[in-house]
């Protein structure tokens, strides 16, 4: 008897893990209600879309289904029994236009979005609640969720300046986003390192700003030079094709062109944009190529630059330079529809400007206190044509330096000082603290590959709040979201991406969609058991505490 017992006890215990595993969704949803039943799913199933505009939704979770189970799903038009049935714009009293209500029983599945996004939104749960081992019979719990998020601006960035990334692999990272209900893809395509961005009317921006000679061997200051080119930039038709693809996941991708300073790649190419076109450019002798050792001797003047951290041959805020970055931001407003243009702003050294005999006659011309204000009238400028293009300025936080830009949204990266700052005057904010949501810091205190440096475990990351205590009511309002950051200095190839990513931003994701009071990061660790079987189902690479 007491065997039999003990028996039953175990397979109570059994059966409970297995359900609970069922239903660690992330982010976590504002309501999960758990029925009685489940509901399985085969190749016979049916996936019922009335609407055409759900179907990029229903394209996404058969890809899915087809790639990680090797089977897809018959999508008709007409209700089907014990089917899965999407479709928008019919639910959801009292949720946002992108929240969603999930349920599921013996009858099958319905998603209701209160749009298109929400739907697919509601398609990205029903996919957590997939089981995280291979099989041809899916079975999930009963539930009813109902589900909106917390931040309207839910964003993550790929630096490819530094690296450049195939475009097989900017696909792949917009799917992981998908997947995470991330929809802004900050794209960070220019850099002192690297040009990767076709600028028709400046083909040298991609024949010489797009390579570079050699790369910094190990952690600044390095060993030496690799003498390897690395080299790539994204053809206008690719990045059409990226951002169709992003569209299709109701993810808007923001580009970024850096101006005035991390822009060696483009005086590279162009010289006259630097304020001393005929100095050369500057890389120490113990980390220069010999490759651009031997073009200096022969007469080259401007290299694009083969080591990291911050460079003083910034822009030359002239006429030409206007020019140049005018044309430049009318080819990329043409390929991004996004409202957004990011034009970086951050950690432009004044020195070039201190000695250059133009800029300080500019200043005093203009009626400039001083190089920090001549920041400010370039930014400044250059927000006018933006607007008159009808697209809205984001830049770091640097561009509060001297004066903000009046229309300007202010990404937050030095802390939070300048988001709070521009919050209390009623700007627009997105949280990016590097102490919190830089991504390519170690995740070990034994690092385990060479990184920038800092320590960001998973739980700070999760611990983060982005609405900052400083703010009230009506200040946390200019609060849009927060983002996450990959910057690729010692971030070479795909896979080090995905472990730079993982599990990071999962906890990223419920930090920026699930509601204050939500949150529960004993709750957390325990939803992402499931989620590390799931990155190996999805053939991903990540870190993971070794116990």
């Amino acid at each position: 008897m007491l065997k039999s017992f003990s028996f039953f006890c175990a397979f109570v215990l059994y059966c409970s893990s297995v359900f609970a595993q069922q239903i660690n969704i992330i982010p976590q949803p504002l309501s999960v209600t758990e029925k009685t039943g489940n509901f399985t799913i085969t190749s016979s199933t049916r996936l019922v879309v009335k609407d055409k505009k759900d179907n990029a939704t229903a394209s996404f979770l058969n890809a899915y289904l087809l790639e990680h189970y090797g089977f897809k799903l018959i999508q008709v038009t007409t209700d089907a029994a014990k089917s899965i049935t999407i479709s928008s714009g019919q639910q959801g009293e009292g949720l946002k236009a992108s929240g969603y209500q999930l349920q599921s029983g013996m009858d099958g599945v319905h998603i209701k979005g209160n749009s298109a996004v929400g739907s697919f939104y509601g398609m990205q749960t029903l996919i957590q609640l997939l089981p995280t081992e291979k099989s041809t019979a899916l079975i999930i719990p009963a539930l009813l969720v109902e589900d909106q998020p917390r931040f309207a601006y839910r964003g993550a960035m790929l630096d490819v300046g530094r690296h450049f990334f195939p475009i097989s692999f900017v696909k792949k990272y917009i799917d992981y986003l998908a997947l995470h209900k991330i929809n802004y893809f900050h794209w960070h395509l220019t850099e002192d390192q690297g040009w990767r961005i076709e600028i028709k009317k400046y083909p040298n921006l991609t024949k010489v700003g797009s390579r570079r000679n050699g790369t910094l061997i190990g952690r600044y200051p390095g060993k030496g030079n690799d003498n390897t080119m690395d080299e790539g930039f994204y053809t206008q038709e690719q990045i059409k094709e990226i951002v169709k693809y992003a569209t299709e996941r109701f993810i808007t991708v923001i580009p970024e062109i850096e101006m005035p300073g991390h822009s060696g790649a483009a005086i590279a190419a162009y010289p006259l944009l630097s304020c001393f076109p005929e100095k050369n450019t500057d890389i120490p002798a113990t980390m220069i190529s010999e490759k651009s050792k031997l073009e200096l001797a022969s007469g080259r003047v401007k290299l694009v630059q083969e080591t990291w951290g911050v460079h003083t041959d910034v822009f030359a805020p002239t006429e030409y330079t206007f020019k140049f970055l005018e044309d430049v931001l009318d080819e990329v407003i043409a390929l991004f529809p996004s409202k957004y243009i990011h034009i970086g702003g951050d950690e432009c050294p004044k020195d070039a400007w201190k000695k250059s005999e133009f800029c300080q006659q500019l200043i005093k011309y203009k009626g400039l206190k001083d190089e920090h204000g001549l920041q400010s009238y370039f930014i400044q400028r250059m927000e006018q044509y933006i607007n008159k293009k009808g697209r809205t300025l984001i830049g770091w936080d640097e561009i509060l330096e001297g004066g903000l830009a009046p229309n300007a949204i202010v990404m937050s990266w030095r802390g939070e000082a300048g988001g709070i700052a521009a919050a209390k005057e009623n700007h627009k904010v997105i949280m990016t603290p590097g102490s919190h949501v830089y991504l390519d810091n170690a995740q070990t205190k034994n690092r385990d590959s060479v990184t920038i440096g800092g320590f960001l475990p998973i739980e700070k990351v999760y611990s983060y709040e982005p609405v900052p205590k400083e703010l009230n009511e009506q200040q946390a309002a200019f609060v849009l979201g927060a983002q996450g950051n990959l910057w690729t200095e010692y971030v070479a190839n795909p896979s080090k991406a995905e472990y730079q990513l993982f599990p990071r931003l999962s906890a990223l994701s419920e930090v920026l969609w699930s509601s204050k009071e939500n949150k529960n990061w004993p709750a957390f660790q325990v939803k992402m058991i499931s989620q590390y079987n799931r990155y190996k189902i999805w053939g991903a690479n990540y870190f993971e505490e070794k116990k």
